[in-house]
């Protein structure tokens, strides 16, 4: 059914774009909103600048990244020199607000190697400009596609990465941390998503927009097998979530082998399969952050609404994308060894030392180690991480990510990023306990 078009004035009156009807809603939330903080992870590094002028010469580590392409060698020159020649023979004119359809057909044929049967193919890829820009468009079609109305929750883990507290946020959806014990992880189960579901109604009848399950987890390192991802969907799904988005940014990070889609969306009925949202990317396991490559994989609805936004708003570069081919065709897990070997090496290093000291840790998979300070914290009368993590970059170099940073109840908490190379990391979790020991 054709859309009608708006009412035709007179040359002398203005005219609307969307029939009266059709006129976003008058609302004025954003007069009461809070203001969104930048995010505190680009000023870690500035602490750094006082112990190099206190300490001349010493040795700096920056274990507070999530960059691997800073920290070890990124993306291999032969998969940019792959990547300049795709972009010299295909020119610099416009795409699709998807991408093109040849990082479409790589992505469904040569990374997730999907399964015809399962009826998902370069119609449900969307190619995205990084995590952050996936997201927010995920955020957004679930507003839209689910209840059509903002204001509505995105539920997070306790302890989220940074940008899922305010990401959601940007574009009108509130988040909810839900519960979860710290001696556990703050892991999600079914019975905390219910819990979340019954919480929201309280404010003014809302209800929940999206479940986000990301794993292996950012900032804790914590892994969720794929039955327990596919009861945490089934769960929402059960309480009335429209949508669960399901962050894999690492998971090609371990030791382990990645997750394999076609066996997850097996576990689903195909009407639960439209409701899932997968986000991926070269931008941690490849160590390409700035070459800002990421993909959502979604039912075409999902992907027909954001393609149809991203025509007015963000078109991914064909650059990003043709690096991503050159590693797909490359082989992923070769493209990615310089990163994923190194930081696995690392992994083991650093789990040996904190089990050795007796750390209280959470070292699962991914990039990070989260680490209790709280004694430490006590025994110096600091306040919360924020001081701890002052104190380890200002007086010894080293820079880690204060939990208290992700929420209030990682106050005692830092986050150790393993993503360097082995004998650094090393030297890096040595210097961590002569400040420690110091205090």
């Amino acid at each position: 059914m054709n859309k009608p078009a708006p009412l035709l004035r007179p040359d002398s009156e203005p005219g609307l774009v969307v029939t009266p009807p059709e006129l976003a809603g008058l609302d004025s939330s954003l007069s009461t909103m809070s203001v969104v903080p930048g995010s505190r992870m680009f000023e870690i590094r500035d602490a750094l600048a006082v112990y190099e002028r206190d300490f001349p010469g010493g040795e700096q580590f920056d274990a507070s990244q999530g960059d691997g392409g800073a920290s070890l060698p990124g993306v291999p020159a032969e998969i940019f020199e792959t990547a300049n020649k795709l972009q010299i023979d295909h020119g610099s004119a416009y795409d699709q607000p998807f991408g093109c359809a040849a990082f479409r057909k790589s992505v469904v044929e040569e990374y997730w190697k999907l399964d015809s049967g399962l009826s998902l193919g370069p119609e449900n890829i969307i190619a995205v400009q990084g995590g952050r820009d996936g997201l927010l468009k995920a955020y957004e079609a679930a507003l839209f596609l689910g209840r059509g109305r903002r204001g509505d929750f995105v539920i997070t883990s306790r302890v989220p990465w940074i940008s899922y507290n305010w990401g959601p946020y940007l574009i009108g959806a509130n988040v909810l941390l839900a519960p979860g014990r710290e001696d556990e992880a703050w892991r999600l189960t079914p019975d905390t998503v219910r819990t979340c579901a019954e919480y929201v109604r309280r404010f003014d009848g809302r209800e929940i927009a999206m479940l986000i399950v990301t794993s292996p987890d950012n900032p804790t390192g914590r892994i969720l097998d794929l039955e327990s991802q596919a009861g945490l969907a089934r769960a929402a799904f059960a309480a009335g979530v429209p949508f669960v988005l399901f962050d894999w940014i690492y998971h090609h990070v371990t030791d382990e082998e990645p997750y394999d889609l076609n066996r997850f969306l097996r576990l689903f009925a195909p009407e639960e399969r439209d409701r899932c949202i997968f986000l991926d990317g070269i931008t941690k396991s490849l160590g390409a952050s700035n070459v800002r490559n990421a993909h959502l994989v979604a039912s075409k609805k999902v992907v027909k609404f954001i393609q149809n936004r991203a025509s007015h708003a963000v078109v991914p570069s064909f650059h990003s994308q043709a690096v991503a081919m050159a590693a797909y065709r490359m082989g992923f897990d070769k493209a990615c060894a310089g990163i994923v070997g190194p930081t696995n090496a690392s992994r083991r290093i650093l789990s040996e030392f904190l089990a050795e000291k007796e750390f209280r840790t959470i070292v699962g998979k991914g990039y990070y180690a989260f680490i209790d300070v709280g004694p430490w914290i006590d025994r110096a009368g600091l306040k919360d991480s924020a001081d701890m993590g002052s104190y380890l970059a200002e007086r010894f170099g080293l820079a880690v990510v204060p939990g208290v940073y992700f929420s209030e109840y990682g106050r005692r908490w830092i986050r150790f990023s393993y993503a360097l190379p082995p004998e650094k990391t090393r030297r890096a979790a040595a210097r961590l306990w002569d400040a420690l020991s110091a205090l």
